[in-house]
């Protein structure tokens, strides 16, 4: 008996042994790929996914955020259950491009274990259109969204969407003139400062104070040939957006410029009448960065925490912008021809009345652009 006991106890205490070994392996493992919250520099092209926003529990609308959590799951970097509740990893996006809308600067903040390669290895998991282009070690407390001071976004249109409507233009011979490029900047620069958006977003009424946006900058750059067609490229950096407000300001000024509607409309539509605002196609949006001046101002050179900015990563941003969202925009509009569709409603609006026509311009926007995508950054833009 005094031998089975023995022989008892060493099972048990090589189990003991086995099971704290075990333990120390984990805890080790632990140790080398500790959890930090960190922020992932984000590019994509947003065709064929409905959006940016992960939508838990449906699988019929694919979203970005659906490869995102993918590859951090297959990639170690996250425990499986965190991807199905991603409050686990405190997971927060900048923005919330809409269906179609691209990115190549957009930002999320999550908690993930740091384990070696760890951008590479969450790219290996991930399709060709979507990359992981940076990574920074952020404050604990943290949240992309709520941190972030200001958003700015492109638009590139083929410039033909600025011929005057008098005149019978073709597609691939219009070229943009001085002259024009110069009345279009002039347009865009009425909507810098802080005005009432209530016309440009279907949200709000003319009183609710949310509707005050402040814009920093809006301008067109100086246009260029790909496949046979002019394009030009709309930047416009903002506090905040609504949803639809980028589309509703940029449709705005073509309607002006081509003829349909004169300057003061703009000034007008930021009154508390109701104004009948043409929307844009969404194909062109673009989400090109995120600003957080306010953060870097407190963290950026604490000597814990670098700044989030990525001047290092500008190349390989404009890199994936002209291999996979330039030529997305360029082969969809020849395609689809979505800006020569929506140019062909700009007639039945009615730019001098504030009440006829909007229905004719609602039921007209779902057939035309509604489906292409919209400008979502913030809570208003769901």
């Amino acid at each position: 008996s005094g031998v089975v006991e023995r022989l008892e106890g060493n099972g048990h205490q090589n189990k003991r042994l086995k099971r704290d070994a075990d333990e120390d392996d984990a805890e080790d493992q632990n140790k080398k790929s500790p959890k930090r919250k960190i922020v992932l520099l984000m590019a994509y092209s947003g065709k064929g996914y409905h959006g940016m926003q992960r939508n838990v529990g449906s699988s019929q609308f694919k979203t970005i955020e659906d490869d995102l959590v993918s590859a951090l799951v297959q990639s170690g970097c996250i425990p499986e259950n965190h991807g199905e509740d991603m409050k686990k990893m405190s997971f927060q996006r900048c923005a919330r491009t809409d269906k179609g809308v691209s990115a190549a600067g957009q930002i999320v903040s999550l908690k993930v274990r740091l384990i070696d390669d760890i951008l590479e290895k969450i790219n290996n998991h991930l399709p060709s259109h979507i990359r992981i282009l940076g990574l920074k070690r952020v404050t604990g407390g943290f949240n992309s969204k709520n941190k972030c001071d200001a958003r700015t976004y492109s638009y590139m249109l083929p410039t033909f969407a600025f011929a005057h409507k008098d005149h019978d233009v073709q597609e691939e011979v219009y070229r943009l003139d001085k002259e024009t490029l110069e009345k279009v900047n002039k347009l865009l620069a009425c909507y810098k400062g802080t005005h009432n958006f209530h016309n440009f977003t279907s949200q709000k009424g003319p009183r609710d104070p949310s509707a005050k946006r402040y814009i920093m900058e809006m301008y067109c750059g100086e246009p260029f040939v790909r496949e046979n067609i002019e394009f030009a490229v709309i930047k416009v950096k903002g506090q905040s957006f609504m949803m639809h407000q980028i589309r509703k300001m940029i449709g705005l000024v073509i309607a002006i410029v081509k003829g349909y509607a004169a300057e003061s409309i703009i000034e007008r539509s930021w009154g508390e009448e109701k104004v009948d605002v043409p929307k844009a196609p969404g194909l062109g949006l673009v989400l090109e960065r995120v600003h957080f001046e306010k953060y870097n101002r407190r963290f950026g050179n604490d000597g814990l925490h670098e700044p989030l900015e990525w001047t290092e990563e500008e190349e390989k941003i404009a890199l994936f912008k002209e291999q996979y969202i330039y030529p997305t925009i360029i082969n969809t509009e020849k395609e689809e021809k979505s800006m020569v569709n929506w140019l062909n409603t700009l007639s039945i609006h009615d730019f001098s009345s504030s009440v006829v026509g909007m229905q004719a311009n609602n039921k007209n926007s779902k057939n035309s652009s509604d489906l292409e995508g919209s400008d979502g950054c913030d809570d208003d833009s769901d």
